[in-house]
Parts: structure tokens; C-alpha cells; sequence
């Protein structure tokens, strides 16, 4: 099967997420494990996600956003 000529546009973009979500994280003194366990989650797959690998669902991300304290919207900027 051809691979879609987007795919690699949307993996930067979902690692570019990943970091965003990762120094949003950071910015409110959280750590991986604090905020997975809120979530809650499995710990690979959390960073799976902030490293741009995994593809999270909007209810995944919206999780997220609620375990750091922030709304969704800042994690996507």
C-alpha cells in the first residue's frame, strides 16, 4: 500500500505536540509519572506520546490537559 505523502508532515506535527505537551508539563513542575498515574495510563505509552510516536485520542489528551491543570488548547500550541 502507498504511503500517504502527508505522513511525514504529521509525524512532525505529533512530535512537535509531544514536546509541547512535555515542556507545558515541565512548566507546571510535573513529572511523566505524576501526570500518568493521574490519567491514568500506561507509563510507555505516556511517552510514547510526548515523544510524537503514539497517536492519543482527544479524550486520551484531554486527560492530559486535566492531570497538568491546563486547557487542552495550550497543549496543541
Amino acid at each position: 500500500m502507498p504511503q500517504d505523502p502527508h505522513d511525514d508532515e504529521f509525524e512532525r506535527e505529533a512530535q512537535r505536540i509531544g514536546l509541547q505537551i512535555r515542556d507545558v508539563r515541565e512548566h507546571h513542575g510535573l513529572t511523566q509519572e505524576r501526570v500518568f498515574l493521574a490519567v491514568p495510563m500506561n507509563r510507555a505509552y505516556y511517552q510514547d506520546i510526548e515523544a510524537g510516536r503514539a497517536n492519543p485520542t482527544l479524550y486520551t489528551l484531554l486527560r492530559i490537559a486535566h492531570a497538568i491543570g491546563v486547557p487542552v488548547r495550550d497543549l496543541m500550541e
